[in-house]
């Protein structure tokens, strides 16, 4: 029970704070007067965590309003001093709970701008956002939890000074049971933002939290509930409130820059998101769909610039797996093109501009250029680094290959694409064992990469070791069995481990898919070279050199499948009119 020192009014409420006759502050009854009276309780008040989220809980304000007391006031009991007085009191009590609570918010204030000015002092530098998880028990809904991902990690990526983990490195996290503090040590960042996506028919509902790895602690979290046909909205007030968690300043230029939306085409952008969730496949029908998907979008909006380099991505990774690369290689200039002429600023797009003078012009110059720009627009994206390495080492410059390539490690030692990066100019330079720990270590990242398996039959083919290099290859075809390249290679092991009639069933295999799918001619160059049927591998790289081939110029040079044709003339002439060293 608490009671008013001033008017002695007993009050059963232990919710209130304050007398409602003369606004005094209450006290607890006589058997802890010696502690509690006199004592203006404003209830625990907002700690320091409650701070850094912004989700005060509000009861100083609850206070305040109390302090005002309620609009009628009760008469005093008998034998209290009269009404006069109480009303003259009431005032003068009122007038300084009202300067306290002044002189509190004003300190309350003081504080909150004090923590965060500390706070401020060790600004965010670094940070992962983690896959979004699809809550919706909908695995179609999966394009929208990784799409609003891959977006805000595109949108933080523009704050100068802060190093935004790159969408290779945290979606190796995707499904799996890690906690924040595990996942900021590997990953090397100070803080970790969660995302978790709910659809219920066009009503869409997302919950962040940002989590500071040295604390250990949730410091902001936020649930949007919108629909559908808002996302674009969204996404831009998402963007803009972690901007403004994790950086204290920011300029208008910054802001704009994160909140930027390059299309205001809502129908556009779920299209593109989609066309990007398929293309990451790597799967021939991811590429069908998401090709269609993006070139929907770009009809809606003709405008639309990420949604031109998403198409352009899909062309290049497409080509020679899937498609012919003098057709798909064609359309991906002309589409990259489109995207520059839009916004050459954007990293990605300058990234694109280099593949594209390097797996379809053969300009290895123009694609250094364009590739040195992305890295300077976007210097913690370990891509550009890993693709102009391989760029390097294709051209015989491998010191400098080994050492771009040790930067994009680097920046993400944990993800599989920059171990892989790694050793394929690791294996180019001759350093055998060291490219085969790379691989391997890509593989333990991420065991179902098809491509680090691939490699690493390549290695162990230059290592001397048959048999692991037949199991390598398997194991890649077994991952990816629709990709050609992946069946080659294994008839190749099979050539020279002895299999003649296994390494001659998958030429056959390929000849036949080749009626209505397109096979790389390089591809059968691997698996002919397997059998020493050098006549039917030059046949096959020169048709790989009139379909303007992009496995041509990145394999022919250091591939160890074309180890024993190189004594040939017909070898260095091909490098010659590749422009490519000896």
């Amino acid at each position: 029970m608490k009671r008013c020192p001033q008017c002695n009014r007993a009050e059963t409420d232990d919710a209130l704070v304050f007398c409602r006759v003369d606004g005094a502050a209450l006290v607890n009854d006589s058997s802890s007067l010696n502690s509690e009276a006199g004592t203006v309780h404003l209830g625990s008040g907002p700690t320091p965590n409650e701070l850094a989220t912004g989700i005060l809980s509000h009861t100083t304000a609850r206070s305040v309003n109390r302090a005002t007391g309620p609009t009628t006031a009760l008469p005093p009991q008998q034998g209290t001093t009269d009404s006069l007085s109480i009303r003259k009191r009431r005032r003068r009590v009122t007038a300084v709970v009202v300067i306290a609570t002044a002189v509190i918010a004003a300190t309350t204030t003081v504080f909150v701008n004090s923590y965060f000015r500390t706070k401020s002092n060790k600004s965010i530098e670094s940070i992962a956002v983690m896959p979004f998880v699809n809550t919706s028990g909908n695995a179609e809904v999966d394009y929208l939890s990784d799409g609003m991902t891959e977006t805000l990690i595109s949108s933080l990526s523009q704050l100068p000074n802060l190093n935004v983990k790159p969408s290779s490195s945290v979606f190796r996290y995707k499904g799996k049971e890690t906690n924040a503090q595990t996942i900021a040590k590997e990953l090397k960042v100070q803080a970790i933002l969660n995302g978790r996506v709910v659809q219920h028919g066009q009503d869409i509902s997302l919950f962040i939290e940002l989590i500071d790895s040295s604390l250990d602690k949730v410091v902001w979290s936020e649930t949007y509930n919108r629909k559908q046909t808002d996302l674009l909205t969204l996404q831009t007030e998402i963007a803009r409130d972690v901007s403004s968690k994790i950086k204290t300043k920011l300029s208008g230029e910054d802001l704009a820059k994160v909140t930027k939306s390059y299309t205001t085409n809502e129908e556009a952008y779920q299209l593109y998101l989609k066309g990007n969730f398929y293309t990451s496949r790597f799967t021939k029908e991811g590429f069908d769909k998401g090709s269609e998907y993006l070139e929907q979008a770009i009809k809606l909006d003709p405008d639309y610039a990420l949604a031109y380099n998403g198409l352009a991505y899909n062309q290049l990774t497409a080509m020679d797996w899937f498609s012919n690369p003098k057709i798909a290689g064609a359309k991906a200039r002309d589409t990259v093109n489109k995207a520059a002429a839009l916004d050459s600023s954007l990293p990605q797009t300058q990234l694109l501009l280099g593949l594209v003078a390097y797996w379809v012009e053969w300009d290895w110059s123009a694609a250094e250029k364009a590739f040195r720009r992305a890295i300077e627009l976007n210097p913690s994206d370990p891509r550009p680094y890993g693709v102009c390495a391989w760029l390097l080492s294709n051209t015989g410059r491998n010191d400098e290959a080994i050492e771009l390539a040790k930067q994009s490690y680097q920046l993400d030692p944990i993800s599989p694409e920059t171990n892989w990066y790694l050793g394929i100019v690791l294996l180019a330079a001759g350093k055998t064992d060291a490219a085969i720990s790379r691989f391997q270590a890509s593989i333990d990242l991420e065991p179902t990469y098809f491509y680090a398996h691939n490699f690493l039959g390549r290695a162990y083919l230059q290592a001397g070791k048959i048999p692991q290099a037949v199991a390598a290859f398997e194991r890649a075809r077994d991952l990816e069995r629709e990709n050609p390249e992946n069946w080659a290679n294994l008839a190749y092991a099979y050539g020279v481990s002895g299999k003649r009639d296994e390494a001659e069933k998958i030429i056959a295999y390929l000849k036949d898919l080749s009626r209505t799918n397109y096979v790389a001619p390089y591809y059968l160059a691997i698996a002919y070279a397997g059998l020493g049927d050098n006549e039917q591998t030059f046949k096959c790289i020169e048709q790989a050199y009139e379909d303007r081939s992009d496995s041509l110029i990145l394999y022919l040079t250091a591939d160890p499948q074309m180890q024993k044709i190189r004594l040939d003339p017909r070898y260095k002439e091909m490098l010659k009119r590749l422009n490519l060293p000896e």
